[in-house]
């Protein structure tokens, strides 16, 4: 299982910061092969989700109220180190966001930008496709609500 922390920005650690970034760039960067700006100067207005094990983040996912991102609540950079797929960490780390969703936000209407071959892992979550597919970076997406 993963500890699993929700911090603010001003709340993350040099280190936390430094883990989180590399987790995303290993996987949206290199694995994924796409080269795109993933320091958007949004982090700083989002609720970071830190799934651990053994002391090195392997799980992550940023949350925002409405507005700040969509008109709506929504969970982006949803990442899962590699080599950690296998034991359903996905699913324990947006289930955390879902619930920090609620808890800080006070709000059950979720939007998110997903990735289409994860289309029936968000579904396994209650999202539900709310439009047509689009590309972003290169990379096939569907919108999605969690209502």
């Amino acid at each position: 299982m993963i500890d699993v922390f929700v911090k603010k920005f001003s709340e993350i650690t040099t280190d936390e910061l430094y883990a989180m970034l590399q987790l995303r760039s290993e996987v949206f960067v290199v694995e994924q092969d796409c080269v795109y700006q993933d320091i958007d100067y949004k982090d700083q207005k989002a609720l970071h989700i830190f799934g651990y094990k053994n002391e090195k983040l392997v799980a992550y996912t940023r949350i925002f109220k409405p507005g700040d991102y969509f008109p709506q609540s929504s969970i982006g950079r949803v990442v899962v180190a590699q080599n950690q797929r296998k034991f359903g960490y996905g699913f324990v780390i947006m289930q955390h966001s879902i619930k920090a969703v609620k808890e800080h936000f006070n709000e059950t209407i979720i939007k998110i930008s997903a990735q289409k071959y994860l289309k029936k892992f968000y579904e396994s979550l209650d999202f539900k496709q709310v439009g047509e597919e689009y590309l972003e970076d290169n990379i096939p997406h569907i919108p999605m609500i969690k209502k």
